[in-house]
């Protein structure tokens, strides 16, 4: 079995995403626009994580940063539910209130 995820993504003369795409038919998902992405892939031989941040001229600066909060916040879920570790996770979560905070984002901070 396999499983195809695609982006797309239009660049400007300066090579800056204009408009990004992606798809994910398996998920239910034919054909999405969104003006940001961040792609995280792990390199096992290197034991290092490789990305790929992109964001189109179009993204605000607000949505911007609670993306990185929720994003944080995500990152919190995924680390307990793969590990186990919950007060690592806690903390994180932790952490993801106090950004919130200083990004003046206190309705999202959880």
């Amino acid at each position: 079995m396999k499983s195809t995820i695609l982006l797309d993504v239009e660049l400007d003369e300066n090579r800056v995403p204009e408009r990004i795409q992606w798809s994910a038919p398996d998920g239910g998902v034919d054909q999405s626009e969104t003006p940001a992405i961040m792609l995280s892939v792990w390199d096992e031989k290197a034991e290092e994580l490789l990305r790929i941040d992109l964001w189109t001229k179009d993204m605000r600066v607000d949505h911007m940063k609670k993306m990185y909060h929720q994003t944080l916040l995500a990152l919190a879920d995924g680390l307990e539910r793969a590990t186990s570790e919950a007060e690592a996770a806690e903390d994180l979560r932790a952490f993801a209130r106090h950004f919130a905070e200083r990004l003046k984002l206190m309705d999202l901070a959880r």
